[in-house]
């Protein structure tokens, strides 16, 4: 499915670090699989890909079915976690100028006006329905989004009908979306309560907007259940997961401060976005954490590149290659040869972007930046599944090893708190005050 090649890293670490820092990966593993880190209450993913789960495959894809005939255009309604799993999925495995029906779009994962307008004027003829995904049902901006979208379904069908067009993803048993679903009887999927967030890809968050789209979620889980058996040995030096982990952390140590994920296929990009919030998410915390970004190659080889090679010597690359694309292009002649691209000639596209990663890994090698090379087999269901469960696992671990629990993240509601008092809520007038103090 993928193989991940560690070489261009040896000459930034002392070969000794990774059996020493091997050691603590054996621990953290019998530590996680035991379930005994801090933490340890949101390992429901861990185990997901062998559980079984023929009767939520069935109950999704029959949900899927029924809104795929009704619908023009389905709305997923949600942010982080709850949204860009599955559009990393699904951007992976689709056709970039695909015109099949129903139209996948997102909402709620900002607060833009304009979006939201644009959003209303697309949909005045067109047939929608609404995935709204939020665990709790009070994060405001995929609440928001969903008060304004479904006050609008409603006045253009009736209420039974909007009824059948509002699908909700949410805690199994309590929270606002989980009472309004019972309330109005909205078909409802659960989050498994010990499941976060940004770990949630696998479950009905990331798999009802991926068969929606017409993709299939058995092949995603049977992806992810080989991952799971491929990644069980503890021994770091056979466990390209968890050498993964220990490398971004030795890197770390030594003083690269910050990763970034490359990718050479847009349809990556959004991938990326996930990742970033994985990593980002489980492991800035207390002072420690390494910065993650991403970018976009050859694109941002002309924004950020520059940067890259010769900054400042605080990073690494993870750089995602895929082998196999399932279609390409030979230059067409030109016996003028005015632009001087004849040299090309006999030569396919891809055959030209590999020469650019090739060309830029070694140059930035050269220029003093870490390389991980992670090859992907293709772009199918299976290894879409088998990634996602290999970054998965690889941040537990490498959160672990830096000593903080990977699975909460206190200081995303620090801004919350601000926005609230600022925007008047009952409760927050000690802060509203405070921030008044300070000027702001």
């Amino acid at each position: 499915m993928i193989s991940v090649d560690y070489s261009k890293v040896l000459d930034f670490i002392n070969l000794n670090d990774l059996p020493r820092i091997g050691q603590e990966v054996t621990e953290i593993h019998y530590m996680l699989h035991k379930r005994e880190g801090a933490g340890s209450e949101a390992l429901g993913w861990l185990d997901w890909p062998i559980m079984d789960h023929k009767e939520t495959i069935a109950k999704i894809n029959a949900c899927a079915n029924r809104l795929r005939k009704i619908s023009d255009v389905i709305i997923v309604i949600g942010i982080g976690g709850s949204y860009l799993g599955s559009r990393a999925g699904i951007e992976f495995l689709d056709n970039y100028f695909s015109d099949k029906k129903p139209e996948i779009v997102y909402a709620g994962h900002h607060l833009s006006s304009e979006y939201l307008c644009g959003m209303i004027s697309h949909l005045k003829d067109k047939n929608f329905s609404l995935i709204v995904i939020s665990k709790s049902g009070k994060t405001t901006e995929p609440a928001v989004y969903f008060r304004i979208l479904k006050q609008i379904l409603e006045s253009k069908y009736s209420k039974e009908e909007s009824k059948e067009r509002i699908v909700v993803v949410t805690d199994p048993k309590s929270g606002i979306l989980r009472n309004m679903a019972n309330k109005e009887g909205y078909e409802s999927f659960d989050i498994p309560e010990n499941v976060g967030g940004r770990f949630s890809v696998l479950t009905a968050c990331g798999l009802l907007p991926l068969a929606c789209a017409g993709f299939d979620i058995k092949k995603i889980l049977k992806g992810a259940e080989m991952a799971y058996q491929n990644f069980l040995n503890p021994d770091v030096l056979k466990n390209d997961c968890y050498k993964y982990a220990a490398i971004r952390n030795i890197l770390y140590r030594y003083g690269h401060k910050i990763e970034i994920i490359a990718n050479y296929e847009p349809k990556l990009n959004s991938l990326s976005e996930w990742w970033r919030q994985l990593f980002g998410e489980s492991e800035g915390k207390n002072g420690m954490g390494l910065f993650v970004s991403k970018v976009g190659f050859t694109t941002d080889l002309h924004a950020i590149g520059q940067y890259i090679q010769d900054g400042e010597r605080i990073l690494f690359e993870t750089v995602i290659n895929v082998q196999k694309v399932n279609s390409s292009f030979y230059l067409p002649e030109d016996k003028e040869d005015a632009d001087g691209l004849n040299y090309l000639l006999g030569k396919n596209l891809t055959e030209i972007n590999n020469s650019a990663l090739i060309g830029t890994m070694l140059a930035h090698i050269e220029g003093g930046v870490p390389n991980i090379l992670i090859n992907l087999q293709e772009l199918s269901e299976e290894v879409f599944g088998y990634l996602v469960y290999f970054f998965k696992k690889a941040c537990a671990i490498s959160g672990y090893l830096l000593g903080v629990n990977p699975f909460n993240q206190p200081g995303v509601e620090a801004y919350k708190d601000n926005m609230f008092a600022l925007l008047g809520k009952k409760g927050y007038e000690d802060l509203r005050k405070k921030i008044k103090q300070k000027g702001l």
